[in-house]
Formats: structure tokens, sequence, C-alpha cells
């Protein structure tokens, strides 16, 4: 009956351990793959395959039409019948223009094989165009080069298109700086390098605002402002300026933009978005003209990239003169940013060279800034942009909380004396584990260290000290290679990486001490195979150095010089969760999360094996299982559960989307994982016969100490006062009065005498 009931109690805990391991492991792993799978289904959801009809693709959650279909799933054959362009007027209010009606047969492909028709027929192909190009989420990138090519054309003067279809084409620009950023660099792409479809359209444009008298032609992405001078004026040079004033919205408005001559400088107010003061000699000059661009999509540069989604405007100044190196134009811009989440880096003033179809900065300096605007300089005309670099502002975490400090520094403690323990008695305890817990309690107590002093990011402090300084680098006006820069730390780097090295190490000796006790609780593998402390030690410290070189080398490959930010967070230093927040394609999950979860599911494993075979197995044949107590079958348990980092596994439930069971979670992560050192010095130091015994020897020690100490007074009080009694004794006339003194004083002084030499031989 008995061995029957210890059976049952084993097998009870097998089961409820089993359980309990299960459900929390599958709950975490559950939600680690929710996580995943509800990232990839906002950026590519699975869909069945053939949903998109037609050639359709699914991207950015729909399908994606051929020119010639439409619909939600492209099963609507056809192009737009007739278009109606809807316009906001300068006070707010939306105006639908005039219907323009198109041909349901024509393509931008069929379109552009009618350029050589544009002198007759420019009016019906303008109008083309821009029906063609009215839904900018159809376009493709070859739309992109057609319909370029065929506006190109009808603002070359030669063709003699009719001013009328110059101006629908200037809506057709418009409408295709709708098309996505991503449309027109696979357009540029595809394009051969002698293709000069977008430097055709940008000159092409310039020169058709310096041959259109006094117009003005305002659609939502672009301008075109033109200025005629009178042959009878006498003036030797003239300065125009033209202004661009925020809107209501991101686009262009009708009365947005001015021209004024005859002004000597520039005179930006707190609605002027943009404004350039063209300065030229009158000799030969009789027009000017203006040309604003809201984004830089026709200008796709190959040596500035921009990451952030920040539209750099472009403005275009020149004259009608064919020599206009005498000419020269001051810029002034009021940068338009997320002032929440970027601060003002650097800007340079730039123009756009026609020949090398890139960006450059010859001719051009900065002009100094102040706390709204930045002042460009140009010795000559064509198109202008300043292209500004910004920092991120990061949210840095708050220094360590109390908890988490008190945690660590415990188990900073815990582990140092649980190192010097281990190695100081290692031979009276004549243990075989001794390399194992010392290695995992170095790796833990060096994690701890770092994690205590080096997880804030130093430029937490550095972003305190530039808060009250907000102005852009003025200096020298040196070309940008990209919109955004990253303030480098390679100490933080650093740090991150030896982090996350310690941690792998310290989880890998945690699965090398599960295999270790393994080996001889359930093998009973005594004496252990040769070498084998070398080979787990090769294990222990060389796989995870192997790991964080792999995962910085991959890094470095993909991103070159931009590759700390993909290795570490900004915000602390630790790896980092790729710039989307997505999970899956992080360097934490492959290098971090993947690897400990392998590790916690083998030592859960083996902790059940090894709680149910060995710990709590009774045997009552043997009388030795019969004396351990239920207290020392949990404290048995508690210490193999401390070593194999069980308490880990919390941190999947930290995944939980609902905040407050969130936090609740990470108060017991923190609570069970910082002080894990204290719980190792506790089970595998204090609680040792041999630790115990020489910390009582210390305190008995000091006890004995501290009583000398206090009798010390006693004692010297005595010797004053017998001293005393001797020297009155010499006077007659006081003799009689201390003569009762002398029988107390030689017992109290043979008493502490004999005191004394009973302390002498304890």
């Amino acid at each position: 009956m008995a061995s029957c009931r210890a059976c049952d109690l084993r097998v009870l805990t097998a089961i409820v351990c089993g359980l309990l391991t299960t459900i929390v492991l599958g709950l975490g792993i559950w939600m680690t793959v929710l996580k995943i799978q509800r990232e990839q289904s906002t950026s590519s959801p699975s869909i069945p395959v053939g949903f998109c009809r037609n050639g359709g693709t699914w991207e950015n959650g729909r399908c994606i039409c051929p020119e010639l279909w439409k619909g939600r799933r492209c099963t609507i054959a056809g192009n737009p019948i007739a278009t109606r362009l809807c316009n906001i007027s300068i006070y707010g209010e939306i105006e639908l223009q005039n219907v323009t009606k198109g041909n349901c047969n024509e393509t931008l492909e069929t379109l552009e094989k009618q350029i050589v028709n544009i002198s007759t027929q420019s009016l019906n192909i303008s109008t083309e165009a821009q029906i063609l190009t009215s839904d900018v989420d159809r376009i493709t990138p070859e739309g992109i080069i057609s319909a370029t090519r065929v506006v190109g054309q009808i603002f070359n003067s030669s063709r003699n298109a009719l001013p009328e279809a110059k101006v629908i084409a200037v809506t057709t620009v418009s409408q295709l700086l709708d098309a996505g950023e991503e449309v027109f660099q696979e357009a540029a792409a595809t394009a051969s390098d002698n293709d000069d479809t977008f430097t055709t359209l940008i000159k092409q444009m310039e020169i058709y605002s310096t041959s259109s008298g006094n117009l003005s032609v305002v659609k939502p992405n672009v301008a075109v402002e033109s200025m005629a001078f009178s042959s009878e004026s006498t003036m030797e040079s003239l300065n125009v300026r033209f202004s661009v004033k925020k809107g209501t919205s991101d686009y262009l408005l009708p009365g947005s933009t001015a021209v004024e001559r005859d002004v000597d400088k520039l005179n930006p107010d707190g609605e002027t978005e943009l404004q350039i003061l063209l300065s030229t000699s009158k000799s030969n000059t009789t027009a000017c003209g203006f040309v604003v661009y809201q984004n830089n999509k026709l200008f796709q540069s190959k040596s500035f990239k921009a990451k952030s989604n920040f539209s750099q405007k472009v403005i275009s100044s020149s004259t009608d003169k064919n020599n206009s190196q005498g000419a020269s134009v001051d810029i002034v811009l009021k940068p338009k940013y997320d002032l929440k989440e970027f601060q003002l880096h650097s800007y340079a003033c730039v123009y756009w060279n026609l020949l090398t179809k890139d960006w450059d900065t010859d001719g051009c300096h900065k002009n100094g800034s102040t706390d709204e605007f930045l002042y460009c300089h140009c010795n000559h005309t064509t198109n202008f942009a300043v292209l500004m670099s910004f920092k991120k502002k990061y949210k840095y975490p708050e220094s360590l909380n109390t908890l988490s400090s008190v945690g660590c520094a415990l188990s900073i403690t815990g582990l140092a004396l649980t190192i010097i323990f281990q190695i100081v008695t290692r031979h009276v305890r004549k243990t075989s584990v001794t390399w194992v817990l010392v290695s995992l309690c170095t790796s833990m107590l060096i994690f701890n260290l770092l994690f205590v002093f080096g997880i804030e990011n130093s430029n937490k402090n550095l972003k305190k000290s530039n808060s009250s300084t907000n102005k852009p680098d003025s200096g020298r006006n040196e070309m940008l290679m990209q919109d955004t820069v990253d303030i480098q730390n390679p100490t933080c780097t650093v740090v991150a990486a030896f982090l996350h090295y310690f941690l792998l190490v310290t989880f890998t000796w945690t699965g090398l001490s599960a295999a270790q006790l393994y080996f001889l609780l359930i093998r009973t593998m005594k004496p252990l195979p040769q070498h084998f402390i070398l080979f787990i030690s090769l294990i222990g410290w060389g796989v995870p150095a192997v790991v964080v070189v792999v995962t910085v080398g991959i890094i470095f490959s993909q991103r070159g010089s931009q590759w700390e930010l993909a290795y570490r967070q900004e915000e602390i230093c630790w790896l980092a969760v790729s710039e989307n927040n997505s999970l899956i394609t992080s360097p934490l999950l492959w290098s971090f999360m993947i690897p400990i979860t392998i590790i916690l599911i083998n030592n859960i494993v083996i902790f059940i094996i090894i709680i149910v075979k060995v710990i709590w197995n009774t045997n009552q044949n043997l009388t030795s299982t019969k004396k351990v107590s239920s207290l020392k079958k949990i404290l048995s348990t508690l210490s193999i559960t401390v070593v194999f980092g069980v308490t880990w596994i919390l941190a999947y439930f930290m995944l939980i989307g609902n905040d407050d069971i969130r936090h609740i979670f990470n108060y017991m992560f923190c609570l069970f994982n910082t002080t894990q050192g204290l719980q190792i010095f506790i089970l595998y130091t204090v609680k040792t016969k041999i630790f115990q015994r020489e910390v009582s020897k210390m305190l008995k020690s000091l006890s004995q100490s501290k009583g000398r100490v206090r009798l010390l007074p006693s004692v010297a009080c005595l010797r004053l006062r017998v001293r005393m009694y001797n020297m009155l004794r010499s006077f007659p006339a006081l003799s009689e009065r201390f003569r009762l003194l002398e029988t107390s004083v030689i017992v109290e002084e043979t008493t502490f005498s004999e005191s004394d030499q009973a302390d002498s031989s304890i």
C-alpha cells in the first residue's frame, strides 16, 4: 500500500509538472507565433491563389491591376471614360472642374507612339495622357516612363503644341507626382543610362516657364509662374521674388504663389513656405520663370537616399537668356517635418546637374539659418533644392527602477560570494559540478554588471544637453548622403554585443548544467568522459561567440556603415527590433529568442525528468529516501529551477497585448530574474554545511571579541582602584578606612584573572 501511494505521488507530480510546463511553454510559443502572424498579415496577408485576376498583383492589402483592368479583383476592363478634377479654392472650398472625356481604347503605350502627331493633335494627346494618369494607383513604372515622354514632348517648343495642351500637361505632371516613390525608383532603374526621359521633362518645363508670357498655372503638386519684362525698362538689373505660401493641406492651392518685381531682398513671414529671389542683368533678358515641384520624385538621385517620408521641394528659376551665368538666386525655405519625431540636423544647398543627373553643390553655399528658416545662395539658375537630414527623436527610457537596481545589486553580491566560495572550498566539497556552476555564475555576474552600468545609452545625456539648441549645422555646404542621420555610439554597440554574448553564455551554461545533471543523476555516468570539462567549456564560451559574430557579420554585409542601429536599439544598448517593429526580421528573434527557447525547452524536459525520477521518487526499500523530508525536496527542486533558468519562461508572457496583464508579468519577470544570482547564493552557498560551519565559527569569534572589548574598561578600572588602595595604605590616618577593601579587591582581581585565563584557552 505504501509503495502504491508513493507511486501515485510520483505519477501525480510528473503529471502536474508536465502539464504546467506544457501550458506555460505552449502559451509563450503561441503568443510569439501570433505576434509574427499578425505582422505578416499587416504587411503581406495570405490570400487565395488567383484572387487578383487578369495579371493583378496583391500589394499593400489590395489588388494592383494592370493598365487595362480595374476593380477590387481586376475584373472590370477598360480605362476611365472621363475625368473631372477636384480642386480646393483659396477659401478652402471644393471646386469641380469641367468633365474631360477620353478614348477607352487608348493606353499610355499607344499614346507614346503618337508623339509624332503632337503638332496636329496636341490637345487630344494631352487630354488622353491626363485621363490615363488620373488613377495613380494603377500607374506602373513603364506607364510612368511613357507618360513622362509624352508630356515632355508636349512642352517641347519644336512640337508646336497648343497652350491649352501644355496647361493640361502640367496637370498630368502633377498627377504623376502622386504616384509612389517606389514606382519612380523602379522606373528610373529600368531606364537605361542614356535614357533622358526625366531630364527632358525637367528641362522642357524650365523652358516652358520662360516662354509663356505672364502665366500662372497652379496644380496640387506643380506650379508654373512666368513673368515677361518690358523692353522699355531702363533698369540695369532685375530682381524678381517668387513666394509659396503655406496652405491648409500639403498641396499647392490657387493663390498660394506670388511673383513680385523690383525687390531687393528676401522677405519671409509666418506664412512663407518657400521663397526665391532671382537677380539678373537686364541685358537681353525679356522673361523669367519659376517651377515648383512639391516633391523630388522626378529627380531620382544616385547619391542622396531618402528613408523618411518627408518630401523635398524643388524649385526652378531661369531666364530666357541662353547664357544665364550672370544671374544668381537667394533661397529661403521653412522646413516642414514632424517635430515630435525628428530634429533637423543639417542641410545642403544643391542644384540638379542635368549632365550627371544628380544633385550638386557647385556654386551654392549656405547663407545661415534661424529657428524657422534655412537660407541658400547660388551663383547660377537651374532647379534648386534644400536637402535636409534629420535626427530621430528617440524616447529614452528612465533609469533602472528601484526593484531592478536592488535585485541586480543583490545578485551581483551573491554571485561574487558564490564564485569565491566555490573556488575556495572546491577541494573540501569534492564535487564535480564546481566548474559548471562557477562558469554559470561568472557569465551571469558579468551580464549583471554590464546591465547595471551599460544598458543605458549615453546619447540620452547628449539629447538633454542639446535640447535647448535646435539649429541645424550651417557651416560648410557639403553634399548629404541620406535624409536621416544616426548618432554613432560605438561604446553602446560594444555593450550590446557583450550583453548579447554573456546572456547567451549564461543560458548555454544552464543547458550544459542540465545535461551534466542528466548524465550524473539519470544515466549515472561516473566518472564523466575524458576531456568533458574542456568539451563543455568550448561549447559554453565558444558557441555564443559564433552566434554573435555571425549576427554582426550578416547585418554588416547588408547595411554597410549603417549597421549599428540594425543590430542594436538606440533607446537602450540591446538587440534591435526591425525599423517597422517586425519581430520576424529582427536579430532579437533569430540570434537570441530562438536559441534561448531551444535551451529552455531542453532544460524544462530534463528538469521534469530529474524531479520525477530522483528528487520526488520515494523508494520504500531504501532507508535514505524515507528520511528525506518534503522541505528538502522542495529546496532541491528550487535549486534546480534556479540553475536551469526556468523562471525565464515568464518573458513569453510579456508579449501579451493586454497592458495590465503584461505589467503584472513584467514585475514578476523582474522580481524572479534580477534576483537569480541571490537565489543561487542562498541555495548553493548559504544552504551548504561548509558555509554554515564557517559562518558559525566566524560569528562565534566575533562574539568572543566583542566580550573582550566589553571587559576591558572594567579591568582597567579595577587595576586603577588597586593602585589607589596601595598608595593610600601608606598614610596611617587613612589605613583603617580601606581595610575592608582588601578581601573584596583580591577576590575580584582573582576572579578576573581566572576569567582571562579561561578566555585565552577557548
